[in-house]
């Protein structure tokens, strides 16, 4: 089995983050594809679907955001990072790390949900040549899917509020309701989750511009039972994303001869028809074949 290789990456906040690589054994490499992760989903999650892509020809990073994880500086509750701040200091750090050590190689982002937004929120990067994005939508919780939405009120509007405050931070390892996030991440989150057009709603125009400045070619993924993000949650998000070409693929389990794919999980094993059947037709030819490590 491939182990990856651990490194540390610095950021220019200061913070360090914790990613690791896996190497694709083949002469010729196709690119490298960078795995940004959902919110609260540890990056060894996402370990099989990187093998995979190995097999495929392709280097694969994950890594975890500040405050997240492998990466969390100290205690969860000393992080002062939300979802802006992995945007301005974690994912171009991440990306400057790639641009040292290969060259020439393609670069594939493959966000999964709000590992997506990521690409909006930090505008338009050349270094990016191709975007895929996976259970990737707004968080506006009266449009989330029937099973998320049930609870989001109750978190949104009695959990959080009460919980934060007084813990410095949201304990969901103690909760057993998602995981420890920091204070930052978890009450920004809740304020664009209360609005009609999410961040972007909140943030305003610079924020609404970040998105339109993409021109980078998106291809979204969305399964039909996503317990998470309804098709109007995605539909809202890469609306934002009004200047990159954009291809929308929706999977259902029978398709792939599953019973359920939901919001987590996609990215195990189990799902290896999944990749084959619709990741792999999206990945870079062999024309990306040309950059080595330095």
């Amino acid at each position: 089995m491939n182990q990856p290789d651990t490194h540390s990456i610095t950021t220019d906040a200061g913070h360090s983050l914790t990613a690791r690589l896996f190497a694709a054994d083949s002469a010729e490499v196709r690119g490298i594809c960078v795995l940004a992760p959902a919110t609260g989903v540890a990056q060894y999650l996402y370990d099989d679907f990187a093998r995979w892509l190995n097999t495929q020809g392709f280097h694969a990073l994950t890594f975890d955001y500040e405050g997240m994880g492998l990466s969390v500086n100290g205690h969860v509750k000393d992080s002062k990072s939300d979802k802006l701040s992995w945007a301005k200091y974690d994912c171009p750090a991440v990306l400057a790390f790639i641009k040292e050590k290969f060259s020439g190689l393609k670069i594939v982002w493959i966000g999964h949900s709000v590992g997506g937004h990521m690409i909006g929120f930090m505008g338009h990067n050349p270094d990016i040549d191709q975007v895929i994005t996976v259970g990737c939508g707004t968080g506006t919780w009266w449009h989330n899917s029937p099973p998320t939405k049930r609870i989001a009120w109750f978190l949104w509007y009695i959990l959080v509020p009460t919980v934060v405050p007084i813990a410095g931070y949201f304990p969901g390892n103690r909760l057993k309701l998602m995981c420890d996030m920091p204070k930052g991440v978890i009450m920004q989150w809740r304020r664009w989750c209360l609005n009609e057009e999410y961040s972007v709603g909140c943030e305003g125009d610079w924020l609404r511009e970040r998105f339109a400045s993409v021109r980078t070619p998106i291809t979204a993924i969305e399964f039909s039972d996503d317990d998470m993000m309804s098709p109007t949650n995605v539909r809202m998000l890469h609306e934002f994303f009004t200047n990159a070409p954009q291809k929308h693929i929706r999977v259902t389990p029978e398709e792939i001869n599953q019973k359920r794919i939901g919001h987590i999980g996609w990215h195990r094993k189990r799902y290896e028809v999944l990749w084959e059947k619709v990741f792999a037709p999206l990945l870079p030819g062999d024309e990306g074949a040309s950059g080595a490590e330095s």
